[in-house]
């Protein structure tokens, strides 16, 4: 690529590439290829002006290097990322503010009064029609506000008002048309599918590979508890699917052979053998849309409340308009009063607050599926805690492997390894990891893999029974027993640790010791949250007692709760709801589903099982916790300013009102003000609420 720079400081370069017009999909491409470079830290794209804002770290000679050498035809950029990136979006929507701004004011200077006034009556036309259709209905709602006070200004000749009343109309429209689409393809294109690895079967095996490296025809199998990465049909198998996503829907459905799947749908139980029909499920990212357009789950109460107050407001209004000119037979002040109205501010500006903190909370790495889980946020009072993978690394590591039997120790972890690695846990992944480290080759060698959720694995290798999970599961569930020689090193097990058993032919063979140490920001996390409004927090976990109590000890909650199952979690929860608190939930796993969908507002950490993510209402990034600090501070402060958007609305406009009643105020300069007023605040409601991305 060829390129000069333009502007230079330490650790900033600003570029111009040098070619004839830098295309959308190439400012994508360039986008995606450097925002994963390591030593990049923020990029910025300006396809219009072909220019590159580079932030970065380490050597400037590297970073030229790998510039010189970028071709946009090198890069493989996924799909969805070009199709959606909401790029166009955005600079269709600039271009026609821009345009419409320049009609109205360069009409204003340069065409003649008599055809700027035919052209205003010609485009009230279609709010006269709106406000009509609203009286063919029997219903009084804003358009026919606003039908009656551009008709009025036409009637009286007063084209400048009816001009500028439109165009501050179509104004706000272009806005909340461009924010609610942006905020809901950067929702969309966050809840789209990001799979790397699939299960394909061949010749009877099941071989991890890319999932770009799948073609149409091809078989994938899909446990219990991951996600269906394509469209396709079921060969064989039976599975309770899980349609969320697309249906909105969170009733399972039953699926066997010869029936369709989609991609982005979870099997919640059993296991599915999906013929690919469709390698890219590129009709994904389409019903996600339809479905949060649709969805109710886009309105907080607070919205509601709005919308619902907007349209009471506006018999008050007419009937203050007629009341005002029976007392003074004053049509302009009568006509100040119509001119006015709180209803289009209500209805513009809480919507484009909501949909502006669920864009804002997604830079941040935080995904809300709907603004009436952030107010759910905002009014919690109760938070609870998974222990494992949440309040814990989401990278447990294996210690030790103690053998009980005639495995050896490597043997042992080979065997583990070969079950865990089907399933999405952060103990299972420990597992594979230690087994990849120690070059353990472990290939499919078992019968079909049966995973009880919150317990264990169990499957036959050699037409022997193999069980890995906790203690429960293992010794009570499963009747498992410790050979008399090894009773004494059983009971010397390392406490500080965590212990997952295996068992071959009802003996126990090994105990796989894992490390899995507390995230440093957790305690410093609870502290804060508390001091943002949470007046209780709460750990959860399946783990022992004496692990749950440090673990609680550590991090400063309030009640713990050890050796629960999940039905118990979401029991908790149900309570907690019940004695009146607003509750929310954070985990990763399946075993936390139920609890997460039993929440005010259900949590999930972004690498934990795919079944937790797409129960949940919101998902944050996996990387540090103090994310769930930056969603409550936003829920918080959405709260906040949507009430002081209710106030500034209803305190202006009564002004602008008896303003206009006292005859301060001509109807044209009522409505500027209004508008401009309407305007103004939604503009800033649309702006961060977290200054300079602080959290």
């Amino acid at each position: 690529m060829k390129y000069i720079i333009k502007h230079e400081i330490k650790g900033r370069l600003r570029i111009h590439v040098i070619q004839k017009k830098m295309t959308y999909a190439e400012a994508d491409i360039l986008f995606w290829y450097m925002g994963r470079q390591k030593n990049v830290t923020d990029v910025k794209v300006y396809e219009r002006t072909s220019d590159v804002v580079i932030c970065y770290t380490g050597e400037r000679s590297a970073l030229l290097r790998m510039l010189k050498r970028f071709q946009y035809e090198d890069v493989n950029v996924p799909e969805n990322v070009l199709r959606n990136s909401g790029r166009a979006l955005n600079s269709a929507y600039k271009e026609k503010l821009i345009t419409k701004a320049l009609l109205h004011y360069g009409g204003k200077l340069l065409m003649p009064y008599p055809l700027r006034a035919a052209l205003a009556a010609f485009r009230s036309l279609k709010y006269i029609s709106a406000g009509l259709n609203c009286i063919r209905k029997g219903k009084i709602e804003v358009p026919l506000l606003d039908a009656a006070a551009i008709g009025v200004s036409v009637i009286r000749g007063d084209f400048n008002t009816a001009g500028s009343v439109m165009f501050l109309l179509e104004i706000g429209e272009l806005l909340e048309e461009w924010t609610h689409k942006k905020s809901v393809g950067d929702l969309a294109r966050s809840m789209s599918l990001n799979i790397k690895k699939v299960w394909m079967k061949r010749d009877g095996q099941e071989i991890l590979i890319r999932a770009d490296q799948i073609q149409k025809g091809d078989v994938v199998t899909v446990h219990m508890g991951n996600v269906i990465p394509f469209d396709g049909e079921v060969l064989s198998g039976e599975g309770m699917v899980n349609q969320v996503s697309l249906t909105g829907e969170a009733m399972p459905v039953r699926r066997v052979r010869g029936q369709s799947v989609y991609a982005g749908t979870v099997v919640e139980e059993g296991e599915l053998d999906v013929m690919v029909k469709a390698v890219s499920g590129s009709t994904r990212f389409e019903k996600i849309v339809a479905m949060i357009e649709d969805s109710e789950k886009l309105k907080s109460s607070m919205e509601s409340r709005a919308e619902h107050l907007a349209d009471r407001l506006v018999p008050y209004t007419l009937f203050g308009t007629v009341a005002v000119w029976l007392l003074t037979r004053n049509v302009t002040k009568a006509l100040s009063v119509l001119m006015v109205d709180f209803s289009c501010a209500l209805k513009l500006a809480m919507p484009l607050t909501v949909l502006s903190v669920i864009r804002e909370a997604d830079a941040h790495g935080i995904t809300v599926k709907g603004g009436k889980f952030l107010e759910a946020v905002a009014e919690a009072n109760t938070v609870v805690f998974d222990k494992t993978g949440t309040l814990t690394k989401a990278r447990p590591t294996v210690k030790e492997v103690i053998p009980f039997g005639d495995y050896p120790e490597e043997e042992s972890l080979r065997i583990a390894a070969c079950l865990e690695e089907h399933f999405p846990h952060s103990m299972a992944k420990a597992v594979v990891d230690a087994a990849k480290k120690r070059k353990l080759a472990h290939e499919e060698m078992h019968s079909k893999v049966e995973y009880i959720v919150a317990h264990g694995i169990s499957s036959y290798i050699d037409e022997k029974k193999v069980v890995i999970g906790s203690s429960h599961f293992v010794f009570e569930d499963e009747g498992c027993t410790v050979r008399p020689e090894y009773q004494e090193r059983f009971e010397a097990l390392p406490k500080e640790y965590s212990h997952l058993y295996l068992a071959i032919e009802h003996e126990l063979a090994a105990v796989i010791c894992i490390e899995d140490p507390l995230r440093e920001e957790a305690a410093d996390m609870i502290k804060t949250l508390k001091e943002e409004g949470i007046r209780k927090a709460v750990m959860m976990t399946g783990d022992s007692e004496k692990t749950a109590a440090a673990v609680a000890l550590c991090v400063g909650v309030d009640e713990y709760y050890a050796e629960v199952l999940p039905e118990e979690k979401a029991r908790f929860v149900e309570m907690e709801k019940a004695c009146g608190h607003k509750v929310i939930m954070i985990g990763d796993g399946i075993n936390d589903s139920p609890a997460l969908s039993a929440a005010d507002a259900g949590i999930a950490i972004s690498d934990g099982a795919e079944i937790a993510r797409e129960i949940a209402d919101i998902t944050i990034a996996a990387e540090d916790l103090r994310e769930l600090v930056t969603l409550k501070r936003l829920a918080n402060r959405m709260t906040k300013r949507i009430r002081g958007n209710y106030r500034e609305i209803v305190g202006i406009n009564a002004g602008l009102i008896l303003l206009g009643v006292a005859g301060m105020l001509q109807p044209t300069a009522s409505a500027l003000l209004h508008n401009t007023s309407t305007l103004l605040i939604s503009l800033r409601s649309m702006k961060n609420l977290l200054p300079d991305g602080k959290k």
